[in-house]
């Protein structure tokens, strides 16, 4: 039995450069019915919603966008309220952007590009920076390094805020997680990555030195969880 004291440190299946595209396109495909299933997204649109108010437009960048998933859910939302949302999906794998395209309907204003979300923020294409910065179920895959990194990044380029959606390293949560995806027939990919994602993941109390380094006191980030097995930052302006 694996020990969840620290988090794990494998690498993910998943994050291969040489993991073949039609397999990683049905790994995303999947991993987009987990996150419907486990109600990813909530946690970020109530954020949004928070922090947009009554503003009629805003910009987003969303750091490891995957298949967009979470881009189209925050268009939806946005499409709903009558409010213009100009979005940015950056993601390391160039195989995202072709499948977040064909499964993103052409009204969205949503651009999906492939790279490092440093350079990206630091170009003159992303000046002005964004309203809002977000990721989802992305902390987990970086180093406590690139974790302080981005936290700084986002400090430095979100007008209005950020917010961190990730996972809670839990036992629970740990052991479920197979029989739920076997029971839905999600890849042996999904199943295998999403469990160690887990044992990767923070605990609450985790959060507070990491965000410590990065140099944001006490006050100006909420760490908090979420139903089921979610642990999120908040920053707002």
């Amino acid at each position: 039995m694996r020990s969840l004291a620290s988090p794990a440190q494998e690498s993910e299946q998943m994050d291969a450069a040489d993991l073949d595209p039609a397999t990683y396109a049905r790994v995303l495909t999947d991993l987009a019915r987990v996150n419907r299933w486990t109600l990813a997204a909530r946690p970020t649109l109530d954020f949004v919603s928070r922090v947009v108010g009554e503003r009629d437009r805003f910009t987003l960048l969303d750091v490891g966008y995957g298949d967009g998933d979470l881009l189209r859910k925050i268009a939806r939302w946005a499409e709903k309220r009558g409010k213009t949302a100009v979005m940015t999906g950056i993601d390391l794998n160039a195989k995202s952007a072709r499948i977040a395209w064909r499964a993103t309907p052409d009204r969205y204003d949503i651009e999906f590009l492939t790279g490092d979300y440093r350079e990206h923020l630091d170009s003159g294409e992303a000046r002005e920076g964004y309203d809002l910065i977000v990721s989802s179920l992305v902390a987990h895959h970086m180093s406590h390094d690139q974790l302080v990194e981005f936290l700084r990044a986002m400090e430095r380029h979100a007008r209005l805020g950020w917010h961190i959606n990730d996972l809670h390293r839990h036992r629970f949560a740990y052991l479920g997680y197979p029989l739920l995806a076997r029971a839905m027939g999600w890849h042996r990919i999904v199943r295998e990555d999403g469990q160690l994602s887990i044992a990767r993941a923070f605990r609450p109390a985790e959060w507070r030195p990491i965000l410590d380094e990065a140099g944001l006191p006490p006050a100006s980030a909420t760490v908090h969880t979420r139903f089921p097995f979610r642990i999120c930052l908040d920053r707002t302006r």
